[in-house]
C-alpha cells in the first residue's frame, strides 16, 4: 500500500474510535429507563461498544506507522503512467 491510503485509513480508524467512545455514552445515556433490566441492558450494550474504541485507535496507530515505512509503489505512482504514455 502507498503511503497516502495508509494516512486514510489511519484517519478513518481514528474516527471511528472517537465514534465508538460517544456512541456507547449515548447508548449507555440515552436506552437507559427506569426498569432494572433495559438499564443493566443499556449498560452491556454502550460497555460493549466503548471496548471497540481502543481496537479502533491502535489499527489507527499501527496504520500511521506503516504510513511512515511504506514506500511507494511505482505501478501506483500517477507520474509512472505518464512516463510510458498511458496517462
Amino acid at each position: 500500500m502507498n503511503p497516502q491510503m495508509l494516512r486514510v485509513l489511519s484517519a478513518i480508524f481514528f474516527q471511528a474510535g472517537i465514534f465508538s467512545i460517544l456512541l456507547s455514552v449515548f447508548i449507555w445515556w440515552y436506552l437507559g429507563s427506569d426498569e432494572p433490566e433495559a438499564q443493566a441492558h443499556a449498560e452491556r450494550f454502550g460497555i460493549f461498544v466503548g471496548l471497540w474504541a481502543p481496537t479502533l485507535l491502535i489499527l489507527s496507530n499501527r496504520f500511521d506507522r506503516f504510513a511512515d515505512k511504506a514506500t511507494v509503489v511505482p505501478a501506483l505512482k500517477p507520474e509512472h503512467q505518464e512516463e510510458r504514455g498511458e496517462g
